[in-house]
């Protein structure tokens, strides 16, 4: 499993996350806490991580960057 992409929908205690492949394929779907997602995210390869903009996604985005990945804000969308 060749995760090169992942999304993640962030929420007060339970975060939704989708990684896909190079083709565009959904290859997970999961929900799980901050603790699990940091945990799943240290054992990938580098890849790019997709975050909405938000008061948690400074914390998040920060702990992804010390694990060497690239985590990216997306903007708010109204």
């Amino acid at each position: 499993m060749e995760i090169r992409t992942i999304g993640i929908d962030l929420g007060k205690t339970v975060f939704h996350l989708v990684g896909v492949n190079v083709r565009g394929e959904v290859v997970v779907r999961k929900k799980c806490s901050r603790l699990q997602l940091l945990r799943f995210t240290s054992n990938l390869r580098e890849c790019l991580i997709g975050i909405e903009a938000c008061g948690g996604s400074h914390f998040l985005g920060r702990a992804l960057r010390e694990q060497a990945r690239c985590a990216a804000d997306a903007g708010p969308v109204c």
